[in-house]
């Protein structure tokens, strides 16, 4: 709940890593739940917004592992 408040109030977090690393945990809170639709959501939401990251990112390198396991 605590981080869908921050994605669906992204003008509070404004440009801060937090919004984007927000939808990476509700990513693993869909997927813990057994909601792998809204799961993929939430990691595409963040690796389009982090698509432009550094690729050595230990967080991206994670999200882009566990979104696979997903496909």
């Amino acid at each position: 709940v605590e981080f869908q408040k921050i994605v669906d109030h992204r003008g509070i977090v404004g440009t801060d890593p937090i919004g984007a690393l927000a939808r990476v945990q509700l990513g693993r809170a869909f997927a813990q739940s057994g909601d792998p639709a809204r799961s993929k959501l939430a990691y595409q939401d963040f690796l389009t917004l982090w698509k432009d990251a550094d690729p050595d990112l230990a967080i991206l390198k994670q999200a882009q592992s566990e979104f696979a396991k997903l496909q």
